[in-house]
């Protein structure tokens, strides 16, 4: 008779769980980012789409009125004849305050980066125009830059007498530019000078032993290093100075004539001084794409002078 085969006693295989450790992590990673996804969803993403859906359209507020129009906006971005000057002064500010911001705060930065005695005070003095209120500052900077205002007084006191800033041509857009470099240099400062203490002295004492003037170890040494931060600091400055607007409502109002209308305060008149919101919607659009294609530019061409993408 034969015998039954036996019959197997080993234990079935484990169940696998759902909630593994890496399923957990990514859970956790995933809820840590959220918040700030929901924001760039809410802030940023959908008030990009809303713009470009309002710049197709003709919405006037006091009429209740909101016709889709297409392309016209465009059509009249294209043909709008006060627009090429709107640029020439949103490009000669940009370009101005970029080369002063970044060259004084460098500047600044090397020095106050010394050991003296001091620098702390220094440092201090240069960074509290950044916390000070934006409004308050250009206030103060619109009663000093006036016709009879301090600066003029200073200048009377030595013989000199100055021009009416604000209101001449040839110095509004100046004074703008100054004003604003005094407020933001602390920033790019303080960004300096933390790059500026993580250069290794050794690089410096090998340099003098080898005989390398100051101004060699800092063109060869100085800037290389550093230029991480110059790539920051720069696509900072240039997106802010394509931002500006506190400045010419309260110290110029454009003027005199169109000569400091940069594109931000052109977006503001056109939108909420003549109510036409789709023509504002479209100049958005127009700001957001230089915005992009400069940062782009920027980030791009980090390959070529950054030391660390090298």
């Amino acid at each position: 008779m034969d015998r039954a085969p036996a019959r197997s006693t080993s234990p079935p295989p484990p169940r696998s769980r759902f909630w593994t450790t890496r399923r957990r992590d990514q859970l956790a990673g995933y809820l840590m980012i959220t918040p700030q996804l929901l924001g760039f969803v809410i802030f940023v993403f959908v008030p990009l789409i809303l713009v470009v859906w309002y710049s197709m359209h003709e919405w006037n507020v006091l009429a209740g009125t909101f016709d889709f129009v297409g392309g016209d906006n465009y059509q009249r971005l294209r043909d709008d004849p006060n627009l090429p000057g709107v640029l020439r002064a949103t490009g000669l500010f940009s370009v101005g305050l970029v080369i002063l911001n970044l060259t004084l705060a460098l500047l600044l930065a090397v020095l106050l980066n010394q050991r003296l005695r001091g620098t702390v005070v220094f440092r201090t003095l240069f960074f509290s125009p950044v916390v000070v209120s934006l409004v308050a500052w250009t206030i103060v900077w619109r009663f000093l830059l006036q016709d009879n205002g301090g600066i003029n007084g200073l200048l009377d006191s030595i013989g000199v007498d100055g021009p009416n800033w604000l209101r001449s041509g040839g110095t509004a857009m100046l004074s703008v530019i100054v004003v604003q470099v005094f407020k933001n240099v602390g920033l790019n400062l303080v960004l300096f000078l933390a790059a500026l203490q993580g250069v290794p002295r050794d690089l410096y004492e090998a340099a003098t032993v080898d005989g390398a003037s100051r101004w060699r170890q800092f063109w060869r040494i100085t800037v290389p290093m550093i230029s991480p931060t110059i790539l920051l600091t720069s696509i900072i400055t240039v997106v802010g100075s394509l931002q500006v607007f506190a400045q010419i409502a309260v110290l110029t109002q454009g003027g005199p004539g169109n000569s400091t209308t940069v594109l931000v305060y052109y977006l503001y008149q056109q939108a909420f001084q003549f109510h036409q919101f789709g023509y504002g919607a479209t100049l958005s659009v127009l700001l957001f794409l230089i915005v992009l294609a400069l940062t782009v530019v920027q980030w791009q061409m980090r390959k070529r002078w950054v030391f660390h993408e090298r």
